[in-house]
């Protein structure tokens, strides 16, 4: 409910003021003056206000007839409305003669004034609890009356979105430069910031859109962006849900494994942050032994992750490592005689894979040296 304060109606007052030459006071719907030319009469009671409020209309006060009050000059007193509800009222001092043309114009634009504040603190209350919702939208345990609230605020939570997560170095304020940088170009965005350091973006798809040109464009503006993860589009909000946390997932995985990779496909590392995110169950860690024997040996990780990387092509492997295939051949043996898994054949293969994704990059290079 709107509630007429201190500081709209002393800024009616210093609007009017500054071009009429009489006092101009607004009480509130009590009849309490709290706003005023005249400071000393702030806060007290204003028995033209309260005419007024008791007849709901226009009440005018001559010289005679305010000798008779308490407290009360010469002077026009009008309703303030607001939606057709009475909320306050304005008070111009003079003989009503000279004052009633001043007053309906200060009337007209003190209701202005009123509705323009009013929108203001609507905007507010919707950003702020569009907000909120969007928070609880994300949890899996989010109540049915809260997505119909949000849709009933216009934010569509029916729409197909991608989960883009965005982790910034810092400082704190850029996350909320980016969110509403991004909330500006890109329409039906969800996009909130989580952590100090940490967007979730939930963009509504339209054309194809460059992540990598979207991280050179953060570098322009100085945002200092460490790493993006993307996950495809969902089609509703229990797969968005889902999304979300693969998206976080993908982004805990890269920090500790691919630390130098800035943009990151969930498509791509899809079966590793799957193991990764189960890396301290029992059966994961058994998976991980293998590359466990091989800590200590730098240059057979270092095969090994060529090996994954070109997918098992003998020769475009040997080329990048800079050596002969037959050296390759000699590697990847002994790669299967010190952990135990031969990278010929698919399970073990496999093993050597996901261990390999699951081992965070710190403890690998720790035991390189």
């Amino acid at each position: 409910m709107f509630a007429l304060d201190h500081s709209l109606a002393q800024d009616i007052v210093d609007r009017a003021m500054a071009i009429l030459p009489c006092n101009v006071n607004v009480m509130d719907y009590l009849g309490i003056i709290i706003g005023s030319g005249d400071a000393g009469r702030l806060y007290t009671r204003h028995e033209g206000a309260q005419l007024v409020l008791a007849n709901h209309r226009v009440v005018e006060i001559d010289a005679s007839t305010a000798q008779q009050l308490d407290g009360v000059k010469p002077g026009v007193n009008l309703p303030l409305m607001l939606d057709q509800k009475l909320v306050g009222v304005l008070g111009i001092t003079g003989e009503p003669e000279q004052v009633r043309v001043y007053a309906e114009l200060v009337k007209m634009t003190a209701e202005m004034l009123m509705e323009h504040r009013r929108q203001q603190a609507d905007q507010q209350w919707r950003h702020q609890r569009s907000e909120d919702l969007l928070s609880r939208l994300l949890l899996a345990e989010c109540p049915e009356y809260l997505v119909d609230e949000a849709q009933q605020l216009g934010l569509q939570p029916a729409l197909p979105r991608q989960v883009v997560v965005i982790e910034l170095a810092g400082p704190a304020s850029d996350a909320g430069k980016v969110v509403a940088w991004l909330n500006g170009r890109y329409a039906n965005s969800w996009c909130l910031a989580r952590e100090p350091m940490l967007i979730h973006w939930c963009r509504a798809m339209g054309k194809d859109r460059d992540d990598a040109l979207l991280l050179e464009q953060f570098d322009e503006q100085g945002w200092q962006v460490l790493r993006m993860a993307t996950v495809e589009q969902s089609p509703d909000l229990p797969s968005l849900r889902h999304a979300v946390a693969a998206a976080r997932d993908l982004l805990d995985y890269a920090r500790e494994v691919q630390p130098q990779q800035r943009l990151l496909r969930l498509a791509a590392y899809r079966l590793p942050v799957l193991f990764w995110r189960y890396r301290h169950d029992w059966l994961a860690a058994q998976v991980a032994q293998p590359i466990a024997r091989l800590h200590s040996h730098a240059q057979l990780l270092e095969t090994l992750r060529s090996w994954f990387d070109y997918s098992g092509e003998s020769q475009a492997c040997a080329d990048v490592l800079g050596i002969h295939r037959n050296s390759l051949r000699y590697r990847l043996e002994k790669i299967a005689e010190l952990s135990g898994c031969d990278p010929y054949r698919t399970d073990d293969l496999l093993r050597l894979y996901l261990g390999l994704h699951m081992t965070p990059r710190a403890a690998l290079c720790s035991n390189d040296q």
